[in-house]
């Protein structure tokens, strides 16, 4: 099974040294999503979940995939403290984006991501159909 590497500057920009995604069959691996380059960098955490979110569920939808078709996703914050302080909004993040079909989910606190600001990265897999 070909694997099939795909960036979507538009909606994701990565890095230079990987691919946003890789396809092997029906199953697509998103590589971490931030609010990087977003107004929302620098700004709460739940702020940069909601773009990083909302970049996911674009990133599905350019490959034909909804926001119910995300069969895993890990949270990599740097603070679980700050992440679950707004548990309403974090509830309300999580349904808006993958409209109440939630995911597998862990969520992994870490020192630090790529740059100064950004404090949530998630990756996803999703089932393509």
């Amino acid at each position: 099974m070909p694997l099939v590497r795909k960036q979507y500057p538009d909606i994701a920009p990565a890095g230079p040294t990987y691919s946003r995604s890789v396809i092997a069959g029906n199953m697509m691996f998103i590589s971490g999503c931030t609010a990087r380059g977003t107004d929302s960098q620098g700004k709460s955490m739940l702020e940069q979940l909601d773009v990083t979110l909302g970049r996911l569920v674009a990133v599905a939808a350019a490959e034909g995939a909804g926001p119910g078709s995300f069969a895993k996703i890990t949270c990599f914050v740097t603070s679980i403290a700050d992440y679950q302080l707004d548990s309403d909004r974090l509830k309300e993040l999580f349904a808006t984006h993958f409209q109440e079909q939630y995911p597998a989910n862990s969520l992994i606190e870490i020192s630090a991501l790529a740059e100064p600001g950004l404090d949530v990265e998630v990756e996803a897999i999703v089932i393509l159909e």
